[in-house]
C-alpha cells in the first residue's frame, strides 16, 4: 500500500474502497453486512478506529485511523478478506441473479492487471487523505454522510442506512 508511504498513518485518513469497475455488489445487505462483520473486527483485534462511513452501491467512504500507525496493513487486509468474503457470498448464493456475470467481470479485472488470483475485487488504491485538521476532517465526514443525497439515494443523511450519519446504524462508529 505505496499510497501510504509518505504519510503520518498515526492520524485520522479518508479512504475510499472502490469495487473494480465501479461494479454494483452492495446492493445485497449480506455483502453490506459482511464488509461491517470485517470492518468490526479489525476494529476489535487489530486496532482500528472508524470515525464515519458510508457504504455505496459500487464502493466504501471511510475516516479510520489506527494508534500502532499500522493502518496500510489494515486497511490491505481487510480489502483481501473482504474480497474473498463476499465472493463467496456470491458463490454460494442461491438468489444472485448475477453470480455469473460477477465471476466474469471479477476475473476479468485480475487478468487485466495480471494479478495472481483468479479474481480481483476491489480497486488497488483507496485514495487516502490525512485528516490533519479539524476543518478538514469535518468536511470530509460531511461529504461521506451526505453521498447517499448526492446520489439521489435517499433526501436526508439520516435515512441511509449503511451511514454513521443514522443514529440506528448497526454499525456503532469510535468517537
Amino acid at each position: 500500500m505505496s499510497e501510504f508511504r509518505k504519510a503520518n498513518t498515526d492520524r485520522p485518513f479518508f479512504v475510499t474502497l472502490t469495487v473494480v469497475g465501479w461494479i454494483d455488489v452492495f446492493t445485497r445487505s449480506e455483502y453490506c453486512e459482511e464488509f461491517l462483520n470485517n470492518l468490526e473486527f479489525c476494529r476489535k483485534n487489530k486496532g482500528l478506529k472508524v470515525y464515519a462511513y458510508c457504504i455505496m452501491v459500487s464502493h466504501i467512504h471511510l475516516i479510520v485511523e489506527s494508534e500502532e500507525a499500522k493502518l496500510p496493513q489494515i486497511i490491505r487486509d481487510l480489502k483481501s478478506y473482504t474480497a474473498k468474503r463476499i465472493i463467496a457470498l456470491i458463490t454460494d448464493s442461491h438468489t444472485e441473479s448475477r453470480k455469473e456475470w460477477l465471476h466474469y467481470m471479477f476475473r476479468y479485472y485480475a487478468n487485466a492487471t495480471q494479478q495472481n488470483s483468479e479474481y480481483q475485487f476491489w480497486q488497488k488504491t483507496t485514495h487516502p487523505t490525512e485528516l490533519i485538521t479539524v476543518k478538514v476532517f469535518d468536511q470530509k465526514a460531511d461529504y461521506i454522510h451526505n453521498n447517499p443525497v448526492e446520489a439521489m439515494i435517499v433526501n436526508d443523511p439520516v435515512a441511509y442506512v449503511y451511514s454513521s450519519a443514522n443514529p440506528d446504524s448497526v454499525f456503532k462508529v469510535d468517537e
